[in-house]
């Protein structure tokens, strides 16, 4: 599948345009519930080595059958990443490898989890959402530390207990406890999902993890990625059978 995307969405000539590209398609994010019946769903993240000198990333998107959360198919791209790291500015480092990823895939899944942010970005528009947006698949943020805002409070110590997170007078995710004693997680709207669905969906992909079974899953496979790749320059798409990364355990503090 060729997918039609802007290239200056992906690939701005300076970091003045990349703000303005955020602005622009944080316009574009739609905060509600625009999902068809989810039979796969999918989630994402990205490795990288910090020591490379010639900073690779390793992107990684798996599809997993819902409500069985059983692993189906793993695709990975690797590749040069386009821009140094710029807090506020990572999904430009990250989308473009996440879509050759998300283009491999035999089957799209209907749902995506992403390991970072949605909407709760300081101008709208974190990496869930830019790739929401991009691949105008439903999306949900699912981030292991906050970006902006302030929690209003802490959360009760039970999965499931959650408390808003607020920014400039406005709620843009909450604080979402998923395992007792265990950090919280961040969930923000992606696109095509509302705040409310979102969490919801994220309860329903927990395991005995902190994080929801797609994210967690991903987190391996893109780590998988990079040990096998890491030695190779260029872009690189492969395959990894899912089930290798499905019964290896992720630290809780990660």
């Amino acid at each position: 599948m060729s997918l039609n995307i802007p290239r200056h969405w992906l690939y701005p000539k300076d970091l003045n345009e990349a703000a303005n590209v955020q602005r622009e398609l944080a316009g574009k994010v739609v905060r509600a519930d625009q999902l068809p019946a989810v039979h796969r769903i999918g989630g994402s993240d990205v490795s990288n080595n910090p020591r490379d000198p010639d900073n690779r990333i390793y992107a990684a998107i798996i599809s997993l059958d819902f409500p069985s959360l059983k692993p189906l198919e793993t695709q990975c791209a690797t590749g040069i990443a386009p821009l140094p790291y710029v807090p506020g500015f990572l999904a430009f480092r990250e989308v473009p490898a996440l879509v050759d990823a998300f283009q491999n895939l035999s089957a799209k899944p209907d749902l995506l989890l992403v390991d970072g942010h949605g909407i709760s970005h300081p101008r709208g528009l974190g990496i869930a959402s830019h790739l929401g947006v991009a691949l105008d698949c439903p999306t949900i943020g699912v981030a292991k530390s906050i970006l902006v805002g302030k929690p209003q409070g802490e959360p009760g110590n039970c999965p499931g207990d959650f408390t808003p997170l607020v920014w400039k007078g406005q709620t843009i995710g909450v604080v979402l406890r998923t395992r007792a004693n265990v950090s919280p997680v961040y969930v923000s709207v992606g696109h095509r999902i509302c705040l409310e669905t979102a969490v919801d969906w994220v309860l329903r992909c927990l395991t005995r993890y902190r994080l929801p079974e797609p994210t967690r899953l991903a987190h391996q496979a893109a780590n998988q990625c990079r040990k096998t790749n890491g030695l190779t320059a260029g872009l690189i798409t492969a395959n990894h059978p899912a089930e290798e990364f499905s019964n290896l355990p992720l630290p809780l503090r990660h």
